[in-house]
């Protein structure tokens, strides 16, 4: 059994990772605004925290075995309409609030034998893609984060990152509102299909899990294969 803590668990893929920890037993923190869905599972504690207010952040005593960031944004238009503000939220929500909150788990995370941590980048970092140039700086980022924190803290803390492309989640809504919508851009990838929360979480578990112990520093493209295939 773990302890982890997981920012953002309250809808997408957060939720979908906070049900499969819970439901093997561990104890699962989640950090975010709302707690609508959670109160049904078992072996979840809620703590309010906004995500653009790191004043908000709660105390945890204790060790920590696992952390997972999720919060994210969609923010997509061409790149000459982009503002100042828009620049400064995508990085904010993606990257800074990430940084801070580890800063402040990382003595719960050295009690643990060798704990483990997941943040969430996007496969525009790598494929490039119109329209992402807010939200892939933001996600190169926590690329970056990911890879520093990594060397930093091995062996006692493995930091790793997993890079999904589009997602049936709330935040993704808006593109993928119809069946034609999921039909046209599920096609697109070459397992023909877009990706669902499961497919995230199962690979977050694996590398929340003693599976993966000899895992750090990597980006995992969870992304249907679009990120390298072509066909």
């Amino acid at each position: 059994m773990s302890r982890i803590v997981i920012v953002g668990g309250s809808y997408g893929i957060g939720l979908e990772i906070v049900k499969q920890l819970s439901s093997e037993e561990n104890e699962v923190i989640v950090l975010s605004r709302t707690k609508e869905f959670l109160s049904p599972l078992k072996n979840v504690q809620h703590y309010y925290y906004d995500a653009n207010d790191s004043t908000t952040l709660p105390v945890i005593d204790g060790a920590i075995d696992g952390f997972v960031y999720c919060p994210g944004s969609i923010n997509l238009k061409p790149f000459t309409r982009y503002t100042a503000a828009d620049f400064s939220t995508d990085l904010n929500i993606n990257a800074i609030s990430a940084a801070l909150v580890m800063q402040k788990l990382v003595p719960n995370l050295k009690e643990s034998v060798q704990a483990s941590v997941v943040f969430f980048s996007t496969i525009a970092v790598q494929a490039g893609m119109p329209f992402h140039a807010s939200i892939a700086m933001a996600k190169g980022a926590v690329e970056g984060l990911t890879k520093s924190l990594a060397a930093e803290y091995a062996p006692k803390i493995r930091v790793n990152c997993v890079a999904p492309s589009i997602t049936e989640t709330p935040l993704s809504e808006k593109l993928i509102n119809t069946n034609e919508k999921k039909e046209v851009v599920g096609n697109r990838h070459p397992l023909k299909r877009i990706g669902t929360t499961q497919d995230i979480a199962n690979t977050v578990s694996f590398l929340l899990s003693n599976k993966s112990s000899w895992i750090t520093g990597q980006i995992f493209h969870v992304d249907g294969g679009l990120s390298t295939l072509k066909q």
